[in-house]
Parts: C-alpha cells; structure tokens; sequence
C-alpha cells in the first residue's frame, strides 16, 4: 500500500488544463483541413481522384472539402504537387449545421451554444447515452478516453450513462447500419424530451467510406435532427471535448 501511495504522488497532477489552456497536439496531428485557393492549379483534379470517399469537389473551377466525409487521409495533400492543399494543428472542428462542414475557403463556422433555456437545462448536468451504431470502435475508443483523468469529463458536468431515460441526449458513432437503425430510432425515443443530438466522426455524420451502401444509412443526417457535428476518423479527444463543451456554453 505505501508503495501505491508513493507512486500515486510521483506520478503528480495528470489532468489537463484544458480549456483554460489550449492542448500542445502531436507533430503529426491532422486538423482543420487549408485550402490555399491562390496556389490551386484549377484544371488539375489529382486531389479529387485519390479521395478515397469522394469528399472533394469542383464547383464552378473551385474547390469544397466536406469535413462530414472526410477521413483525415491525407492522400489530398500528398497528391498535390501545387501544395495547395494542407492540414492544420486546430483540433477544432465542431459545428452545428451539416452546411457549415463544407470548407470551400478558409472560414469556419464554429459550433456555438444552444440557446438560453437549453442552457439552464444543459449547462450544469448534461448526460449522454452513447450509441455506437454500427461503429469500428475508433470514435467509441477516442469517446471513452475522455472518461479519463487526464481530460476529467466528470468535472466539466458531463457524464455518460447507461439508460437512455436518464439522459439528455444522444452521443453517436458509426454508419448506422441497417441492423442498428431501429435500434438507434428506439433509443431516441426512449431519451426524455428537451434531447440533444451529437453526431461523433465521418460514419455517424454522413456514412464516411460507407457512403452509399446499401446496408448503411449514411449516418444519422436524415433520421434525427443533429444539434452537433463532430467530424474525423476518429476525431481527437480535444476535438471532441473542444465540442461538447462549445454546445453548453463552457467554450465560446
């Protein structure tokens, strides 16, 4: 026992200081997606052919990346010989419309708080049932790290639980399979009203590379309203922290 209480000691303060102070992200961290429009040769498609889930574009000569269906590859960057296109260090990248996932320049609409009365409800006590629907257990495992002491959920007010009755919304991951919609519709149902809905990764947001088939439904878009979107594959712990905690009011 002295032995545990000894390293327990050494082992100091390990919960991060987030969001007070922003977290230091790995060398080869892959964030908010630039688009350097300037640099672009526009009759060149390479980005558009190597994207492995279609999420790049060419509208009108011009470029749009779809965070919703982007699985953070890379195969863009490294196919662009005008280096126009990049990944950034901003684990940033929460929204609460589908629309605001399509980044065509380099201004992003960050997710922002719900309104007043949601915040009085939510702001101090919000818990989630997660619900991985058809999920690779990549965006659960990123999920459930945060339940960590290093990011600490619990003190921030969050917390997950195992009846949808006793929660507040909806945490979700995965394609939504065929065999887990009624599953998924069930759950909702089951969750109290005023409910929120977040949409964690490429799958739940919009199938990501399960997009169109026929045993998906490419995410929850069209079967629950959404109040958040996560995006990634998986997204980072901050990224999904940096979100939760924008939807109640604790980030601005």
């Amino acid at each position: 026992m002295l032995k545990i209480i000894h390293a327990r000691i050494n082992q100091g303060y390990r919960t991060s200081d987030f969001p007070a102070v922003p977290p230091v992200m790995p060398e080869l961290f892959g964030g908010l997606p630039e688009l350097e429009k300037d640099k672009c040769n526009h009759s060149c498609s390479d980005c558009i052919k190597v994207c492995p889930t279609g999420a790049i574009v060419k509208t009108n000569g011009s470029l749009t990346l779809d965070l919703g269906l982007c699985i953070f590859c890379h195969a863009c960057v490294e196919a662009c010989s005008y280096q126009a296109l990049s990944f950034s260090q901003d684990y940033r990248l929460s929204v609460n419309k589908r629309e605001d996932l399509l980044l065509s320049n380099n201004t992003f609409h960050l997710a922002k708080a719900v309104d007043d009365k949601a915040k009085r409800i939510f702001g101090h006590s919000l818990k989630l049932r997660q619900v991985s629907a058809g999920g690779c257990n990549a965006c659960e495992g990123d999920t459930n790290v945060l339940n960590t002491l290093v990011f600490d959920l619990g003190r921030f007010g969050i917390q997950f639980v195992a009846s949808p009755r006793h929660a507040d919304g909806l945490l979700i991951t995965g394609p939504v399979t065929e065999n887990m919609k009624l599953a998924l519709l069930k759950t909702y149902d089951a969750v109290p009203a005023p409910k929120l809905v977040i949409a964690v990764g490429a799958c739940a947001i919009s199938g990501g590379i399960y997009s169109g088939h026929p045993e998906t439904n490419n995410g929850i878009g069209d079967l629950l309203p959404v109040d958040l979107y996560i995006p990634g594959c998986p997204p980072h712990p901050y990224t999904i922290l940096d979100g939760l905690l924008r939807l109640i009011g604790k980030i601005l």
